[in-house]
């Protein structure tokens, strides 16, 4: 597959992504940062990326005259917290960091929700240019725009849509990524393509082994196809507007995002939180909107084959519910579920008696 140059333009709203897929691609960011006149730049990341990869980005930035500064967060999930965010802002106001300036976030998609909410919030709206260095944010939270941090009382209710200027995918960036996250990270992958998109489901279910063993072609396929749908979606629905069509990516959500809020974000990662989440929204697909059982077991026979967990891991079913309670996609104080009639065609959030999700919860292995 041919790799992808794709400007992501969303009616009515100015600015546009420049979304760019290229192996070897980190080498050529400066270059491609001052076609956009940026003069500085604060590169964003955390510790083990910035090991990585953090000289080469600084690097190839300073080599095309960008004067670049590496800022480093800590690791995980909890580094999106309010705490980091103002750290952020203090960094930015010690380097007086200006609108012609950027914001370069280096790492997942924890680094690249907080870096660019601090892009969206620093002088009202500073560039940010995402560098997206696992799986998950490649195929999923570098697209949309979509920025935030956690709050205690839940995941990602405090934040922005701010769509970045650039987005660089170098696929190249996934051969030090732990086992762990790459399967993390192909689940992100399976729910678009439960989502939006059947054929590349059937796609996904002859590769899944290439996808494991980091087959290149497989993975760059896997990534462009994931892409291409997705910004298909963010072009006709941008802000996600109540009933859109963005809602549908929000598919093994409500309970992957009540997963992680009663885990304190600690000991699962978001594409396996996400897994359980889709296991469950298939249950109540075939429940409660005629999904055929044959297709949820194919969803359930895919997640296996990617070595995706399948068990709640000991939590309370009363827990579960009360953090659901308080996603965005709640109705009145009751949970709404995205599921899916058929593959590739989810439908936008529905109420489901909470008998039936208390029941699939404990199929699932919460505890009552």
């Amino acid at each position: 597959m041919t790799p992808l140059d794709l400007v992501l333009r969303t009616p009515g709203i100015p600015a546009a992504s420049r979304i760019s897929i290229a192996p070897g691609g980190l080498a050529r960011l400066g270059r491609q940062l001052r076609t956009d006149r940026i003069r500085r730049a604060v590169v964003v990341s955390e510790p083990r990326v910035a090991a990585l990869y953090g000289l080469a980005t600084v690097g190839s930035l300073r080599r095309a005259g960008i004067d670049a500064t590496l800022v480093c967060v800590p690791h995980g999930e909890r580094a999106k917290s309010p705490r980091e965010l103002a750290r952020l802002w203090d960094a930015f106001a010690a380097m007086e960091l200006g609108r012609e300036d950027a914001v370069v976030a280096l790492g997942g998609g924890v680094v690249g929700d907080l870096a660019g909410f601090a892009a969206s919030t620093w002088l009202r709206g500073v560039p940010w240019i995402g560098v997206p260095t696992s799986l998950l944010a490649q195929v999923d939270s570098s697209v949309g725009g979509k920025t935030g941090v956690d709050l205690a009382a839940g995941k990602n209710l405090a934040g922005a849509f701010h769509a970045p200027r650039r987005v660089l995918v170098d696929p190249d960036l996934l051969g030090t990524l732990p086992a762990r996250h790459l399967r993390a990270g192909l689940a992100e992958v399976v729910k678009l393509a439960v989502a939006l998109d059947a054929p590349l489901f059937r796609w996904l279910e002859r590769r899944a082994s290439l996808l494991l063993a980091r087959d290149s072609g497989a993975l760059t396929e896997a990534i462009t196809r994931s892409i291409r749908g997705k910004a298909r979606i963010v072009r006709a629905d941008e802000r996600e507007r109540e009933g859109g069509r963005r809602t549908a990516l929000n598919l093994g959500h409500t309970l992957g995002h009540a997963l992680e809020s009663t885990l304190g974000y600690r000991g699962l990662l978001h594409g396996e939180a996400v897994a359980v989440g889709l296991r469950v929204a298939m249950r109540l697909s075939v429940d409660a909107a005629r999904l055929d059982p044959r297709d949820a077991a194919r969803v359930a026979a895919l997640l296996d084959d990617l070595g995706l967990r399948h068990r709640i891991p000991g939590l309370r079913v009363g827990d579960l519910m009360r953090a659901m309670r308080v996603d965005k996609k709640r109705r009145n104080g009751k949970i709404r579920w995205v599921l899916t009639p058929r593959l590739g065609h989810a439908s936008v959030p529905r109420l489901i008696p909470g008998r039936r999700v208390q029941a699939a919860l404990e199929d699932a292995g919460a505890r009552r």
